[in-house]
This record gives C-alpha cells, structure tokens and sequence, in this order.
C-alpha cells in the first residue's frame, strides 16, 4: 500500500510528466515552419513498483526520454538525391551561361537561331561573308561590293572574337563559382565538426538525446550534399564521420582535412585536399556538375569554334592568295590570326577593297574565277570539319550545346521531382502536424488537470487525517 505521501509524491510525478509533454507539443508548433526541425515525443514509462501485501503496487509515471522522430534511411536518400540535384542544376546554370554567350539556339525546328529571336550570330554572319562573295562574283569590278565583303568579313571576324572572349569568361567564371563552392564547402565541414563536438559533450553520461542539435546537423549535411558528393559513418557517441572523394575529411569532432581547389593544367581548376594535396574525384553536387559543364560541353564549343575558325581562316586564304587584285597584285591573305580569338581581317584590304583578288588571271577586271570560288567554299564539304560545311559544322555545334541543355533540363526536372517526393515522405513522418500537435495539448492538458485533482485529493486526506487527531 502506498500511503498518502506516496500518493502524494505520484501526484506530483504525473503532473511533472504532463507538463513536459505540454511543452514538447509547444516546442514542436513553435518549429512547425521549421523545415530542418523534426517532430519530437515524449516517451513515458511507468515509474518503479512497489512491493505490497496486495502484490506489485504501481507508483505512477515519469519522462523516460525526449525523442526525436527520423527516418536515417530516407534522410541518406534525401542527402544523395540533393547531391544528384546540385550536380545537374550546375550544369544547367553553365549551359544557359554558354548559350546566352554564344547568342543562339535550336529551336523546335532543329534550326540555328539567336536567343532573342534575330539572326545576329555567327550563323548569319557565315551565310553574309559568302554572300558578299557572290556578289563580288556577281559584279568583280564594284568598289562598292568590294567594300560590302569587307563589312561582313570584318564583322564575321569580330563576332569570333567576341564569341571566343564571351566563351573564356564562362570559364573564368565556373572557376570562380568552384571556388566558391569549396569556400563554402570547408565552413560546412567545420560547423559540422564543431556540431559533431557539441552532440557527443551533450549527450554523453546518457543525458538523452540532443535532438536540437541533431536536426541542425542534419541541415548542414544537406547543405555540403548540394555542394558535394560524400559519405557519412557513425563515428563515437552520436559523431558523423565524413569522406569525400575516398578521402576522410572528418573524423567524429576532428577534421582532418579541407579541399582547395588547384590548376591541374591550360587553367583547368579542380579539387583536392588541402594539406594532404590529394586529388578527389567527384562524384556529385554542385562542383562536379560546374567542372562536367566546363571541361565537357563549354570545352568541345570552344574546341570546335576554334576548328572552324582556323578552317575558315585557311580555306579562304588558299583561295584568295592565288587570285590578282583589280591593281594586279597577288599573294596577299584575306585574313589573319589561327582561331576564333585572333581571327581578323587583313587590314591592307580594309584599306582598299580593290586590293582583294577576285580574278584568276592578272590584268582582268571583269574575271571573277577566285571570287566565284571563295563563294563556292559555302557548299563545299571540308576535310577538317568531318566533311561538313562550314554552316553545317557550326549547326552541329551548337545543336550538341542545346541537346546538353536539354538534357540537363529534364534532369534537373527528374531530380526536383524525386527529391520533392523524398520531402515529402519525410514530411510524413517527421514534419509536424498542427491537427496532432493541438490532439496532445488538450490530452496532456487534460491528464494534467486530472493529476491536479489527485493532488488536491491527497492533500483533503491529509487534512482529514490530522483533524482526527484534534
């Protein structure tokens, strides 16, 4: 039999207990728009019985814990689709930079055309360079289509010039974005080391779960997850232990190593540790999808403008340097530099346009077999493009960079899908429920009021007890 003091002390426990989980219900409504918060429990358990002449009386209940409410597994498939999520919408982000710096698309037709709808870029300026040909062809002794063909061939020029800078500073730029990124990466890695430190001191000597602080952890993982791929192991007493690329970058409350990023060569800027200096292959995130977009589809654009720039370049001087000038002369290019960043026009013909060699034979004004055949370089297939055209060559060109942005586009909607759905399915479990959470205030409210009552009972007993005695 308890006894009325002991009735008493399990009055005063169960109030004790409805009282924490009145607050936890206010804890988790205060963080319902919380998006890193997860939904906390108190778990209660029946105090320690007592041995009576009856058998084992019960002595009420305690706060055996404060739980947290996750799922580790859907967190870790959260973490690697947000991961698959940076990775792509870098890429996309690269690719809408190199677009917009090229000035042109493939639209639904499969056609080459510039992003706002003119026709301005180096497509249309092909096509006008070997139509000013064709009309010097037409008429070869016209100062006037002469100084034509040399308007679109200076501005052809000037558009590989402009196309070659605007290209190179995408690059520069997804290398400054990567620095970032690491910058960014390496403050993650510290809070979470320093988070590491505060959950284990905490929680140690079985001080319950440091359920706050898990839940920011948590936050700062998918936050390095957008930024980089890795790999998480439970390190000592509630420590996550973090590798990146095979390389272990935190060791429970230590870390061991941060990234840098270094040039591994012609200003390819890539990752590695920093004190250990040990490339890391990425496999994920942000970084690895802004040095996918750089090294793959930005690089082959710029390879191939600068094939088709130098082709052009050689072609059309093999062409011209054997034809006679309206003066006579001959042997003179018609333009100048090997790429699309040093492409020009040679600037005695800029001049004077009568010095360009449209003839075939000295002395003849009216003969038009060079200019004619500088036209007819437009349909011609060249070795050094695949045997394209040069229009041809360039629509592929830029068809492979807006097929590579497709692409990313639908994996970027793919991916925003299956984390939206992860998001969910953790919202379900761990999210909190305002309809729930007012459930709990009024049934703890309620028991709270009952053990009230119990006390005030107990306590009439008391009083009754002692005015016996009077």
């Amino acid at each position: 039999m308890l006894g009325l003091f002991a009735t008493l002390n399990l009055g005063t426990r169960s109030l004790q207990t409805q009282q924490t989980g009145v607050e936890i219900a206010g804890q988790n409504l205060a963080n319902i728009n919380n998006p890193a918060y997860a939904r906390q429990r108190v778990q209660i358990q029946s105090s320690a019985a007592i041995q009576t002449a009856y058998g084992q009386q019960g002595t009420g209940a305690s706060v055996a814990a404060i739980s947290q409410i996750r799922d580790a597994l859907l967190d870790n498939q959260i973490q690697g689709e947000i991961s698959v999520g940076g990775y792509w919408n870098a890429q996309q982000s690269a690719l809408q930079f190199t677009q917009a710096g090229l000035g042109e698309y493939i639209d639904t037709t499969g056609a080459v055309s510039s992003v706002d709808g003119t026709t301005r870029g180096l497509a249309n300026g092909l096509s006008s360079l070997f139509n000013a040909f064709q009309s010097v062809a037409t008429s070869p002794s016209s100062l006037t289509d002469r100084q034509l063909l040399m308007n679109q061939a200076q501005s052809l020029a000037t558009r590989f010039n402009q196309t070659a800078t605007g290209l190179n500073n995408i690059r520069s730029l997804l290398n400054t974005s990567l620095d970032g990124n690491v910058k960014d990466a390496n403050s993650l890695l510290s809070s979470i080391a320093d988070l590491n430190k505060q959950i284990v001191g905490s929680e140690a000597g079985g001080n319950g779960s440091a359920n706050d602080l898990r839940d920011l952890r948590q936050q700062k993982l998918e936050e390095l997850a957008k930024l980089v791929d890795f790999q998480t192991s439970d390190g000592t007493n509630g420590a996550v232990n973090i590798t990146i690329g095979g390389t272990q970058l935190i060791a429970d409350s230590q870390v061991l190593d941060t990234l840098q990023t270094y040039d591994a060569g012609g200003g390819q800027m890539l990752v590695r540790t920093a004190m250990g200096g040990t490339p890391l292959t990425l496999t994920g995130g942000q970084m690895q999808g802004t040095i996918a977009a750089r090294d793959g589809a930005l690089a082959t654009l710029q390879t191939s403008l600068d094939t088709l720039a130098s082709q052009l370049i050689t072609q059309v001087n093999t062409v011209h340097s054997a034809g006679f000038s309206l003066t006579g002369t001959t042997g003179a290019n018609f333009f100048t530099g090997t790429s699309a960043a040093t492409m020009g026009v040679n600037a005695a013909l800029v001049g004077d346009p009568s010095l360009v060699q449209a003839a075939g034979v000295a002395g003849a004004s009216g003969n038009n077999t060079v200019a004619l055949a500088l036209a007819q370089l437009a349909d011609a297939p060249q070795v050094g493009l695949g045997n394209q055209t040069f229009s041809n060559s360039y629509n592929q060109t830029v068809a492979s960079l807006g097929y590579s942005l497709s692409d990313a586009n639908n994996q970027v909607a793919d991916s925003d899908t299956v984390t939206d759905m992860l998001l969910q399915q953790r919202d379900s479990i761990s999210g909190v429920s305002v309809d729930e959470e007012m459930a709990d205030l009024i049934r703890f409210q309620k028991a709270y009021q009952a053990s009230a009552k119990l006390v005030t009972t107990v306590d009439e007993m008391l009083d009754t007890v002692i005015n016996m005695k009077r």
